[in-house]
C-alpha cells in the first residue's frame, strides 16, 4: 500500500509527523485573528510566529542564515506568500514590533494546552507546583552587549602584594571572564510536566528574586513555588504568601530561624522568621514549618508556608523538592542538547528576542 494512501492519524491519536503539522499543532488555539498587522506588512501574525520559532531553534551558524532557512520553510508550508519581505533586517524590525503581542498569545495558549493535554500530570501531591532557578547565557563580546549585559567593572584602589606571573595571568583571566557579557535567565518550570511556564531575562547581575516577584501573578492561585537556597528572604516570602501562593524552599546557614517567640505560639515543626529590620518596622514574624529530609550524607532542611502536615506530608515535600531538578534538566537541554549555551546576537535588543523565542 503506498505511503500517501495510509490513513493519517488524528491529532489525538499520535503526534504530528511533518513540519507543517508540527507548527499547526504547536500554535493551535492561538487567537491570531485579533493581531491584525498593517496593510503594508507582508508578514502575517501566524507566519511571523512560525518564522520566529524556527529562527530561534535552527542550527545554522549565523542568525541571518537561520532566518533564510526559517523563511523558506514557512513559505513551503504555505503560510507566507513569495512576496514576504526577504531581508533579515525587515524580519527583525517586524519581530521587535510584534514580539510582545505574539509572545503573550503563544504563552497563554501553551499554558491552556498544558492544563488540558497534560491534565493528569498537572498536579503533584495535590499541588500545582513550579520550580524556579536562574542561569547565565553567554553572548558575543560586542560593545552593545557589554553596555547592557556585562557586570560593571570595579577598580580596587588599595595596593596589593607583588604577584607571580602565574597569579597575574589567572587574575587577568578572571577579570576578562567577569567582563564578558552574559544574559541572566530566570526560568519558572512546571514540575509535573517539566515544561516552561514563565521566564525573565536581564543583565548578568540581575536579581533572580526580583524576577520571581515579577512572575508571581502569572501563577495559578494556591500554586506552590519550589526553590533552592538562593530564593530566601523575609520580604520575598511575605510577598508570595500575601499573593495567595505557597512556598517550599531549602534553607541553610544564610537563614536564621527561631523556634521560640513571645508573639507567636509555635508547635512541633513550626519555626518563625523575624529578621531585625522586620521587627523594628513593626512587621509580624513569618510562621513556617520546618521539614528535615534525611537523604544522602547530610540532611536537607526545607521550610514551607503550608503549616498543616496532613496537607503536605514530609515525604511529599521531599518528592517535590527532588522534582525541582527539572529546572536544572531544562537548562542542561537548553544549553547542551540544543546548543544555546551562547547566543548569537551582536546587539543587546536582538539577544533578548533570541532568548525569548
Amino acid at each position: 500500500m503506498p505511503h500517501q494512501d495510509l490513513p493519517r492519524p488524528s491529532r489525538s491519536d499520535a503526534p504530528p509527523q511533518d513540519l507543517k503539522d508540527v507548527l499547526d499543532w504547536l500554535t493551535d488555539g492561538i487567537a491570531f485573528d485579533g493581531l491584525a498587522a498593517r496593510r503594508t506588512c507582508t508578514w502575517t501574525p501566524r507566519g511571523l510566529t512560525w518564522a520566529a520559532l524556527l529562527w530561534a531553534g535552527a542550527d545554522e551558524p549565523t542568525l541571518a542564515q537561520r532566518f533564510e532557512s526559517a523563511r523558506t520553510l514557512v513559505r513551503l508550508a504555505g503560510e507566507q506568500a513569495d512576496t514576504t519581505a526577504a531581508t533579515y533586517q525587515a524580519f527583525l524590525k517586524r519581530l521587535h514590533a510584534w514580539t510582545a503581542s505574539l509572545m503573550l498569545a503563544v504563552v497563554l495558549a501553551f499554558r491552556r494546552r498544558m492544563r488540558t493535554a497534560l491534565a493528569e500530570r498537572f498536579a503533584v501531591a495535590g499541588f500545582e507546583a513550579f520550580g524556579v532557578d536562574g542561569s547565565r547565557l553567554q553572548l558575543p563580546r560586542t560593545a552593545s552587549n557589554q553596555r547592557h549585559f556585562a557586570r560593571p567593572t570595579r577598580r580596587h584602589v588599595r595596593r596589593r602584594r607583588r604577584r607571580s606571573p602565574a597569579e597575574t595571568r589567572a587574575e587577568a583571566a578572571r577579570r576578562k571572564k567577569a567582563e564578558d557579557p552574559q544574559l541572566w535567565l530566570t526560568m519558572m518550570v512546571h514540575l509535573g510536566t517539566g515544561l516552561p511556564w514563565d521566564w525573565r531575562t536581564g543583565p548578568t547581575d540581575s536579581g533572580e528574586r526580583e524576577h520571581l516577584r515579577q512572575m508571581v501573578d502569572a501563577l495559578p492561585p494556591e500554586a506552590l513555588i519550589v526553590a533552592d537556597a538562593g530564593f530566601v528572604g523575609y520580604d520575598l516570602w511575605q510577598t508570595l504568601r500575601q499573593s495567595g501562593r505557597h512556598l517550599l524552599v531549602r534553607v541553610g546557614s544564610n537563614v536564621r530561624l527561631l523556634s521560640r517567640s513571645g508573639v507567636v505560639r509555635t508547635g512541633d515543626g513550626l519555626v518563625w522568621l523575624w529578621p531585625d529590620h522586620a521587627a523594628r518596622g513593626g512587621q509580624p514574624p513569618l510562621v513556617l514549618r520546618l521539614i528535615v529530609v534525611h537523604e544522602g550524607r547530610h540532611p536537607v532542611y526545607l521550610v514551607t508556608t503550608i503549616l498543616d502536615e496532613a496537607r503536605l506530608p514530609g515525604r511529599a515535600a521531599a518528592e517535590l523538592y527532588r522534582l525541582r531538578w527539572g529546572v536544572e534538566l531544562f537548562y542542561r537541554h537548553f544549553k547542551q542538547t540544543f546548543g544555546r549555551r551562547k547566543l548569537r546576537s551582536h546587539r543587546a535588543e536582538n539577544a533578548v528576542l533570541e532568548a525569548d523565542w
